[in-house]
Formats: C-alpha cells, structure tokens, sequence
C-alpha cells in the first residue's frame, strides 16, 4: 500500500484527491501538512490521518509521494524539498509564478529522480481525446486555429474560496487558474506557442482578472485561443479546431466535425470509451509500475508557466510577447 501525504490543504481540490487516494485500492493519505495550522488539523479530523506541524518532519517520515495542494507562490520550496528528499510528485498547476522557479523545479526533480506528475485533468476527457485524434490523423488539413473556453459563475454567484483571488499566493485571478487548461490543451494540440498576446478585465471587484483571453501564435502560422472567467453562467465550454480540410467542435461529450473529404457535411462523431486514468490515477499507475508512458512530465509543467508567464506580462505591458 503506497503512503502519500497530502502537502496543503489550500486548493479546493485536496479533499477530492485524498478521497480519490483512499479509494483507489493500491494508495492511502497517511498525513498532511499545511502552512495553516487551523486549516492542516481540520483536513487531517477530516481524513484520519496524521497532521505535521513541520514539513521537514513529514518528508523525513515512511511516506512514498506527495501531492502538493499549497498555494502556488510556495510550489518551489515544497516540491524541491520533496524531490531532494526522495519523494515522488503529484502537484496542481500551474507549477510555479516564475520561470526562475519552474526551471530549479524541473532541475530538483530530474536531478533526484523522482517521478513527477501535474494535474492536467483535460486531457484524459474520451472528447478531447477524439479532438486530439483527429487532430493528429491530419483530417483537418493544415491547422491553421483552435480555441477552448472554460468558464464558471464562481465570482458572480460568489462560491469560489476567497483566497483564490489572493495575488501573493495565485499569481493572478481567472487565467492562472481556471486558465490554465486551454493553455496547456493547445500546446497539446498545436505544439510549443511562439507569443502570446492578452487581455485581462475584473468584472466583480477582486483585485484580480474575473474575464480574460489570451491569444498564442504558433510557428506554423495557426493561432490559438484562450478563453476564461469566474463571471459566466451557464456557458458552452468546450474547444473548436479548424484547418485547411475540416472543421471540429467539442462541447461535454458530444464532438461534431466537417471535412472536405466528406462535403463539408456536419456530423456527430462516435466518442469512443477510452477510459484513461485521470492524472493523479495515472501517477498512482506510476508508482506502482503498471503505467510507464510520459504523460503530465515536469517538461509540459515548465512550459506552462512560460505561457502563464508571458500571458500576464503581455497584459500588463499592452503588447505581443514572444516565448
């Protein structure tokens, strides 16, 4: 059985891993660690499991891996103190704030060893996987655009944790966070961005961007969309791919498509059962020995924050920022 700690309790996405842990079979949360000593000893009531004041304690414990649910701003102390303890890495993105950082990261965990996966929980999606399929097939010709939007109401329905608009320990607002899946998807699908170009709006008073796009142009001359926010209802997310030959446009489940080969005739594609892991199930996979392809690697991590990176310098200084 594979003894992981949970190291911070601040993403609302902790509680939902440690119960993917602990059902997994193979896996169980045997402690926890938060900078918050109110919010690490609730976590630990929550899941019965052993609360470390000191992090330095907790990595010198039994314990296999670690799954990073801290702030972001603190992401390089945490991590290359795992890696340099010999611990494996599951972590939330983004990696890090600054390139600075994701690159003593990737340079801790290549250095020790360690496996490393990041929670890219797009891209396992049977969907997005059919986007990617006929992506790669060449169906669509010579890609010349994609966009994904991924939204939600929690500012304006006011759900989401107040301390997601904390500048300090996010790094920004609606595109570092939920932002973060386009743009990791269109590099997946489109290769590495060239620059990117954005612009950011707060609708509801946060102090940080609730309504942003960022626009990445790619060598091969297509040109991809990013789109969020905090501030929309009942929205169609979902990503379109166009090229040369064909048209596609995923939205939950359901992908439709056109293609010059066909008459240009719209239709619903067959979404097969592909049954992928989710990241933190893939990085249990890991560990145990039953998974060995490179998904979610430290390299795509790094590269995400050089998107984030230059996506919040662009907005900033109102100009094209190149990679």
């Amino acid at each position: 059985m594979l003894k992981i700690a949970m190291v911070g309790a601040w993403h609302v996405h902790a509680g939902g891993y440690a119960n993917q842990i602990n059902n997994s079979g193979n896996a169980k949360v045997t402690c926890v660690w938060d900078n918050d000593l109110e919010r690490g000893e609730k976590f630990a009531d929550e899941f019965s499991c052993t609360f470390f004041e000191d992090y330095d304690e907790l990595l010198s414990s039994d314990i296999d891996a670690v799954a990073v649910c801290t702030s972001t701003d603190i992401h390089r102390e945490i991590i290359i103190k795992a890696a340099k303890a010999k611990k494996h890495i599951f972590t939330e993105k983004v990696l890090a704030l600054t390139n600075e950082d994701a690159a003593a990261i990737a340079e801790a965990v290549k250095e020790n060893g360690v496996k490393f996966v990041i929670s890219y929980s797009h891209i396992p999606g049977n969907a997005v996987q059919k986007v990617k399929e006929i992506v790669s097939s060449g169906k669509l010709g010579k890609v010349t655009y994609a966009r994904m939007r991924n939204t939600h109401s929690g500012s304006v329905d006011c759900w989401l944790p107040e301390h997601f608009y904390n500048l300090k320990e996010c790094g920004g607002g609606a595109m570092i966070d939920l932002g973060a899946h386009p743009m990791y998807i269109l590099p997946w699908l489109l290769g590495r961005p060239e620059s990117v170009s954005s612009v950011f709006t707060e609708i509801t008073g946060h102090g940080v961007e609730d309504n942003a796009v960022s626009v990445l142009r790619f060598r091969n001359g297509a040109i991809g969309v990013s789109e969020t926010g905090f501030v929309s209802r009942s929205d169609r997310n979902g990503i379109e791919v166009s090229g040369t030959d064909g048209f596609i446009r995923q939205t939950g489940n359901e992908v439709y498509a056109a293609f010059k080969s066909e008459d240009n005739e719209w239709k619903k594609l067959e979404v097969e059962e592909k049954n992928m892991p989710s990241p933190l199930t893939y990085f249990l996979g890991v560990l145990s020995g039953d998974e060995d392809k490179n998904l979610y690697n430290i390299d795509d991590a790094v590269l995400l924050t050089e998107i984030m990176v230059a996506a919040y310098k662009s907005h900033k200084e109102r100009r094209e920022v190149n990679l």
